[in-house]
């Protein structure tokens, strides 16, 4: 880990730093600052206009300044000579509390106070299309049931191991790689970390895919639902907590505890892990704002059935066991997976708002109410009392909205900049005319 990146520069032959921030839309921005200045940059930040990007600034903001930090830095495994470096918003001397990696830090810094150090792993899905974007990239891609398909993988190898080999080199413990369940889509998997660096290596895998895809003559999506009909694109996280953070970590606070007989200990869940779990079944419905924050996310959480047979996405707020059916299922001993994030959800926004529903749970010591092991794809029909998950985007905001605890769990500042811009989206999405509106409605 790099603490002075003048001399991580000298050291590893690096001549330029991208300075990198995710805005609240998960952009990601990026200045690039020759080796020679990264001393200045390293102690007083990269300046931005905040207005230019997806936070709610005006122009007469002062300028933004980006702190880099050195312990995150990453060589580009495709160009050695560019070190990329997740940064810190500060403006005026005080940290910007909209910032998504602010919000992350805040609340990991809460959890830390009360001995809880999260950790998460995450499965990121995406999909390889054609350059334009209007179809997938492979032509030969077209069976009903593709997931694991042997054949395609071969055909996009190159992309695939390419990136696999970039992971390996960067350390993060890549353990496997295969086609998914949509044709055209793809999952790559690495070992789980503390919540900061996994949303750090999240927000790099995207950067990495994207251009790698690009060197190919491909296209790489994270698009909730690009194509019609098919499996959209999730972003499962498996969610633990430990006694300490980084390789420090000796216990597994989630880990069943002894004499407990409750329905989570019978999944190897501890009490504190049922309260964590609960906080995110009772914040369940506002959470969908943040893990699913776009018009097309509702495509997926609430799809008809794909031509695969199913969508692998919830539409309800239920929990199980080792069934892929519900919202949480709890594959094992001492974690539990949220399958509810897609795609576009922002990586430090993500982390955030999964410690902040869990501590919630934890300080009122949250139920996650009944265990549901049932097939919910072809008998959720028979859950009474469960909450639907929400319909729309705006849906979602409203819940949100509703939910005071959450708002200010993620911070009030944050929580009204991401409602008012993502209410604005909301309202370009309505005044759009779409080809829909008039073969349903020019006849009439």
């Amino acid at each position: 880990m790099a603490t002075d990146l003048a001399k991580f520069a000298e050291d590893n032959n690096v001549k330029y730093f991208m300075i990198s921030f995710t805005d609240l839309f998960g952009g990601q921005r990026a200045k690039l600052v020759p080796a020679r200045a990264i001393g200045d940059m390293q102690e007083d930040g990269a300046g931005f206009a905040g207005f230019a990007t997806w936070l709610d600034l005006t122009p007469a903001h002062p300028d933004m300044l980006a702190i880099p930090d050195p312990e995150a830095a990453v060589i580009l495994p495709w160009n050695k000579e560019i070190a990329w470096v997740p940064a810190n918003c500060v403006m005026e001397g005080e940290d910007v509390a909209q910032a998504p990696r602010n919000v992350l830090r805040r609340l990991i810094a809460q959890a830390a106070s009360k001995g809880m150090h999260v950790k998460t792993g995450i499965e990121a899905e995406f999909f390889l299309l054609t350059p334009a974007g209007d179809r997938i990239s492979d032509p030969y891609d077209t069976a009903a049931k593709p997931c694991y398909d042997q054949q395609a993988f071969m055909r996009r190898l190159d992309v695939i191991r390419e990136i696999s080999d970039y992971m390996l080199e960067l350390g993060w413990g890549a353990y496997q790689n295969d086609h998914e369940d949509a044709n055209g889509q793809w999952e790559m998997n690495w070992d789980f970390d503390d919540a900061l660096a996994t949303a750090d290596k999240h927000s790099f895998f995207k950067f990495m895919t994207k251009t790698v895809a690009e060197k190919h003559g491909y296209r790489a999506t994270f698009m909730p639902k690009p194509v019609e009909g098919l499996t959209g694109n999730g972003c499962h996280a498996h969610i633990s907590v430990w006694d300490a953070p980084g390789a420090a970590a000796k216990t597994n606070i989630f880990a069943m505890e002894a004499n407990d007989s409750s329905q989570t200990a019978e999944l190897g869940l501890s009490e504190k892990g049922k309260h964590f779990l609960g906080g995110i079944m009772k914040h369940a419905s506002a959470l969908a704002a943040i893990t699913n924050p776009t018009v097309n996310s509702y495509k997926r959480i609430n799809a008809p059935r794909t031509t695969s047979g199913a969508t692998w996405a919830p539409n309800t707020v239920t929990w199980t066991g080792n069934n892929r059916t519900h919202m949480v299922r709890v594959p094992g001993p001492g974690r539990f997976e949220l399958r509810l994030p897609d795609g576009a959800v922002n990586p430090y926004l993500l982390q955030s708002v999964i410690i902040a529903a869990g501590l919630s749970g934890v300080r009122a010591q949250a139920d996650p109410g009944k265990r549901y092991d049932i097939d919910m794809y072809a008998e959720g029909h028979k859950v009474r009392g469960a909450p639907k998950l929400p319909l729309n985007m705006l849906d979602a905001l409203r819940e949100y909205d509703k939910d005071k605890g959450l708002k200010a769990a993620m911070g009030e500042e944050f929580s009204a900049a991401y409602l008012k811009m993502k209410q604005s989206e909301w309202n370009d999405f309505c005044s759009h005319f779409s080809d829909w509106e008039k073969a349903n409605t020019l006849d009439i």
